[in-house]
C-alpha cells in the first residue's frame, strides 16, 4: 500500500476556525473523503451546521452535503487546525482556539489574504506549530452551511519553513485525496507573496471603483499597469520573484465579471481588509524603501470612503 494512501485511511482530525466561503468548501470535501472535520464558529452557525452539514454547489465537484462536527470553541487536540477567518476577525476568532488545547504536533495552517498574519500566530501558537498557507479559490458562503464555489480550481500551496515536513506531508495527501491540487514550497516569504503581488491591485482597484475586473483591465488599465508593477517590486525586495508581466497576462486570462474579496465584502457593508492588503503593502515598501504612489493613493482613498461610511 503507498504511503498517501495509508495517511488517507488513517484520516485526520481537522478544525476548521471560520466555515465560510474558504473554509466552508475545505471542511466539505476533506469530511467528504473521510475525515474527521469540527468546525469553529458562532452558536447560530455551529447549531446550523451540527443538524445539516455543509451544502455544496459546485462547478468542479457539483452539488453534495456534507456532514460535519461543529463547536463554538475546540475542546480536543487536533491535527490540523486550518485558520479561514477573515483578517478582521482573527483576534477574535483565535479565541476559539485556545493554545492549551494543541496537542505538541498540531499544525496551525493559516490561509487569510495578506502576509503579516504569520507572526501574530506563531507569537500566540509557537512558530514549530504554524505553517502558512496561500490559497486560490473563488468560494462564497452565501448562508450558514451554504458554500457556492463558482472556480474551476482549488489550489493550495503550503509552506514548510518552521514545521517538520512529515507533519505537512499527512495534511497534503488528505488535501489531495479530497480533490484540492496542492504544493509544498520551500520559501514562505515567496508563496505569501506571490499571491499578494495579485491580490493587492485587483483588490484595491476593484473596491476603489466599485466595478468587476474587465472594467479595471479598460477603464483603468494605466492604473492597473502602475500597481502591478508597484507590487510586483515590493514582493521582489521581500524574496519572492513576482513577474508584472506575468500578473497581467493572469488579468487578462481571468472572466471580465471577476470581482475581489475585498470588493464583495465593501458591497455587502462588512469590514475589508483595507489594513490586512493595502497597509500591509504600504509598510513592506516603507521598509524596503521602494515607491508606491498608485498603492498609497488607493489605500488612502479608500480608508477616507470607509470612514465616511
Amino acid at each position: 500500500m503507498a504511503r498517501d494512501d495509508q495517511d488517507h485511511r488513517a484520516g485526520l482530525t481537522v478544525a476548521v476556525l471560520g466555515p465560510g466561503g474558504v473554509g466552508g468548501l475545505l471542511a466539505a470535501r476533506l469530511a467528504r473523503a473521510g475525515h474527521r472535520v469540527i468546525c469553529l464558529a458562532g452558536e447560530e452557525s455551529a447549531r446550523t451546521l451540527r443538524t445539516q452539514g455543509i451544502r455544496v454547489r459546485s462547478e468542479r465537484y457539483g452539488a453534495f452535503t456534507a456532514r460535519v462536527e461543529a463547536d463554538t470553541e475546540l475542546r480536543e487536540p487536533a491535527d490540523v487546525v486550518l485558520v479561514t477567518v477573515k483578517h478582521t476577525a482573527l483576534d477574535a476568532a483565535l479565541e476559539r482556539v485556545p493554545e492549551r488545547v494543541l496537542g505538541q504536533d498540531t499544525l496551525v495552517v493559516p490561509l487569510l489574504n495578506g502576509v503579516e498574519h504569520p507572526a501574530v500566530l506563531r507569537a500566540r501558537y509557537g512558530a514549530a506549530r504554524v505553517a502558512p498557507a496561500v490559497i486560490r479559490v473563488e468560494s462564497t458562503r452565501v448562508a450558514p452551511g451554504v458554500i457556492e464555489h463558482d472556480s474551476p480550481f482549488v489550489e493550495v500551496d503550503l509552506t514548510a519553513e518552521s514545521v517538520a515536513r512529515g507533519r505537512l506531508d499527512r495534511l497534503t495527501g488528505a488535501l489531495e485525496w479530497s480533490g484540492v491540487r496542492v504544493r509544498v514550497l520551500d520559501g514562505e516569504a515567496a508563496a505569501l507573496w506571490a499571491k499578494m503581488a495579485f491580490l493587492a491591485p485587483l483588490a484595491l482597484l476593484t473596491t476603489r471603483y466599485g466595478v468587476p475586473l474587465g472594467e479595471i483591465r479598460t477603464r483603468h488599465r494605466e492604473e492597473l499597469v502602475a500597481l502591478v508593477e508597484e507590487t510586483a517590486a515590493v514582493g521582489r525586495a521581500c524574496g519572492a520573484a513576482t513577474d508584472a508581466a506575468a500578473a497581467l497576462a493572469r488579468y487578462d486570462a481571468f472572466p471580465a465579471q471577476t470581482k475581489s474579496s475585498m470588493q464583495r465584502d465593501a458591497e455587502a457593508g462588512r469590514p475589508i481588509e483595507l489594513d490586512a492588503i493595502g497597509g500591509a503593502l504600504l509598510r513592506a515598501a516603507e521598509r524596503h524603501g521602494v515607491a508606491v504612489p498608485v498603492a498609497a493613493r488607493l489605500v488612502r482613498e479608500l480608508g477616507w470612503s470607509f470612514l465616511e461610511c
